[in-house]
């Protein structure tokens, strides 16, 4: 009888549990969405009526409901474009980080290193993209090769400065353990200063997306014949307004969701670290 009794009593336990861990999740949820969904639909809609009220031209600035007219009208030529856009900031993404991350280690084990590579990396970070695009476009063609380029470049210099913060950023007691059991370089990078540096890692990753895919509009303006850069170029340059604005809300998209996806892979590696704990 003991035993039957306490079943019932350890799964209604469990299910409470269930239910206020759920509650949780979605008091989070609501929580992360609702404001800025608030604040956007009011600026929508102030959007909407201003240029309504004041009879302003379309070919000005063109309200709300044009726009999403617009993207209702050929949704699949946006989100075409809109893919491409989002391959080249990704593959840029990718070639900037893994150069930017492997420079990182090797400063953050030599201040030689550090003082020969810095400089060079401070020069990359002060010159004006829109400067050097076209000289890219003449170097390497008017293919794929600028426009990831330009992205990996833009993207470069925030996983460099955070990957090396992060990897100085141990632990001392830590690492004096370390030592004291004699453990070698190669194991204190993997236990100890690897780990300690991923949450400067994913910081830098969430600035270096949107940077990307700036990097990969600003050259899709000089060498492309796709992409949501060239729709914003091309819609600039024939006044129309209603393309131009929705192809920049394909991209701000893009980025939100990049955002989101960044954040929750932070949330599911970094289960371990006091930030992601305090905001769960």
């Amino acid at each position: 009888m003991e035993t039957g009794l306490a079943e019932p009593a350890e799964g209604q336990a469990i299910d409470a549990r269930r239910q206020r861990r759920l509650a949780r999740s979605v008091r989070r949820i609501a929580g992360d969405v609702l404001p800025p969904v608030i604040v956007l639909t009011i600026g929508i809609l102030f959007w909407e009526v201003w240029t309504r009220w004041r009879d302003i031209p379309p070919y000005l600035v063109a309200p709300p409901s044009m726009v999403l007219d617009r993207l209702r009208d050929e949704p699949s030529f946006f989100v075409g474009e809109g893919l491409v856009t989002l391959y080249e900031a990704l593959f840029g993404l990718v070639c900037g980080g893994s150069i930017a991350i492997l420079a990182a280690v090797a400063m953050a084990h030599s201040r030689l290193v550090e003082r020969t590579l810095f400089p060079i990396a401070i020069l990359i970070k002060v010159t004006p993209i829109v400067a050097i695009a076209p000289l890219l476009a003449i170097w390497f063609g008017f293919g794929l090769a600028p426009r990831v380029v330009i992205a990996a470049l833009i993207s470069f210099f925030p996983i460099l400065v955070n990957t090396v913060t992060g990897l100085r950023s141990t632990n001392p007691d830590a690492l004096a353990f370390l030592a004291s059991i004699h453990a070698s370089p190669f194991k204190v990078f993997i236990k100890l200063r690897m780990p300690s540096s991923l949450p400067y890692v994913f910081a830098a990753l969430k600035v270096s997306m949107p940077l990307a895919l700036i990097g990969a509009v600003v050259a899709e303006w000089f060498s492309a014949d796709e992409g949501l850069g060239l729709v914003i170029f091309a819609s600039n340059a024939q006044l129309d307004t209603p393309t131009l604005f929705a192809a920049v809300t394909v991209l701000a998209a893009m980025g939100v969701v990049l955002n989101l996806v960044m954040s929750l892979t932070e949330r599911a590696v970094l289960f371990w670290h006091e930030s992601v704990r305090e905001s769960r």
